[in-house]
C-alpha cells in the first residue's frame, strides 16, 4: 500500500530532514511551510528518492490555515499514515518585553495548529492500518525557562498533550509520539532572536537536523512516547525531574538571562 507523511514546517531544518528521513523509507510526502521556493527544493529532493512529493506554500499561523492543509491533503490523498507537526518557533527575552501579538503568534503555531490538524487529520489517520503522530516539541518543556518563557510553555503543552491523546488512541492503529530535541543547527536562534553570544554557547552541544530526524522517526516508527536525542539532552532532562524547580530555573536563567543586553 502506498504509504504518505504530511509534515509541517518541512521547508528547511529538522522538517526537512525527516521529510527526507520517511522518503528513503518509502512515505510520500505532503510538504507545508511559508516559503514555496525552499518547498519546492525539498520536493525536487524528495522525486529524486523515488517517492511522490507536493508542496503548500502557506502561513500556518494565520485564522484558518488547519483547515486549508487538511482541504488539501484530502484531495491528494486518502492514505496518510503519519502526521509531523512540526512547525513552531520560540521567541527570546522578557515576557512583558515582548510584544504580544508576536507572542500570540507563537502560541499560535506551537500549540493550537497541531491540535487543530490533528483533530481534522485524525479520521484519516484511523482509517489506515497503521498510522502515526509525530509531534515535535523541545527539552526545554522539562522546566521553566525564563527568557524563553512561552515556549518552553508551549513545548510542555505538547508534551502533555501528545501522551494524553496517546492513551486515548490505545486500542486503535494510531500512535502518537512527542520528540523533543535539544540545541540543534537550524535557524531556531536567528529567529528567536538570540544574540550571537548566546548562539555560540548552543553550537558547542548542538545536533544535526539530520541526526534529530532520525531519532525521532525511528522512535515513532517504534511506538515510543517520547524521545529526546543525544545523550546530554536524556540526562539535562532526567535531572529536571529530581532537582526542585527553583534551581533548575536558576540553571536556566543563567544561561539565557545573563546575555540580555
Amino acid at each position: 500500500m502506498k504509504k504518505t507523511a504530511l509534515i509541517t514546517g518541512a521547508s528547511r531544518g529538522i522538517g526537512r530532514a525527516m521529510a527526507l528521513d520517511l522518503a528513503r523509507r518509502g512515505y510520500d510526502a505532503l510538504l507545508v511551510a511559508r516559503s514555496s521556493d525552499q518547498l519546492e527544493r525539498v520536493a525536487a529532493e524528495i522525486r529524486q528518492l523515488g517517492r511522490q512529493a507536493h508542496y503548500l506554500a502557506l502561513d500556518l499561523a494565520a485564522p484558518g490555515a488547519a483547515g486549508q492543509v487538511v482541504a488539501w491533503a484530502g484531495t491528494l490523498t486518502t492514505e496518510l499514515a503519519v502526521l509531523v507537526n512540526n512547525a513552531g518557533y520560540g521567541l527570546w527575552g522578557r515576557f512583558e518585553e515582548l510584544p504580544l501579538a508576536e507572542q500570540q503568534n507563537m502560541l499560535q503555531l506551537n500549540m493550537h495548529l497541531p491540535v487543530e490538524l490533528t483533530h481534522g487529520l485524525l479520521p484519516t489517520l484511523r482509517r489506515q492500518p497503521k498510522a502515526y503522530i509525530l509531534n515535535v516539541a523541545s527539552t526545554a518543556a522539562y522546566q521553566a525557562v525564563p527568557t524563553l518563557t512561552l515556549y518552553a510553555a508551549s513545548k510542555a503543552f505538547l508534551i502533555s498533550f501528545s501522551r494524553g491523546l496517546r492513551y486515548e488512541l490505545r486500542d486503535t492503529s494510531v500512535s502518537v509520539t512527542c520528540l523533543s530535541p535539544g540545541a540543534t543547527t537550524t535557524d531556531f536562534a536567528d529567529r528567536a532572536g538570540m544574540n550571537s553570544e548566546l548562539q555560540a554557547v548552543a553550537n558547542k552541544v548542538s545536533m544535526t537536523p539530520a541526526q534529530v530526524a532520525e531519532f525521532g522517526i525511528a522512535a515513532m516508527l517504534a511506538g515510543e512516547a517520547e524521545v529526546i536525542p543525544g545523550a546530554l539532552n536524556k540526562v539535562s532532562a532526567a535531572l529536571t525531574s529530581l532537582v526542585p524547580k527553583g534551581i533548575t530555573e536558576r540553571i536556566a536563567a543563567g544561561i539565557y538571562e545573563k546575555h540580555l543586553k
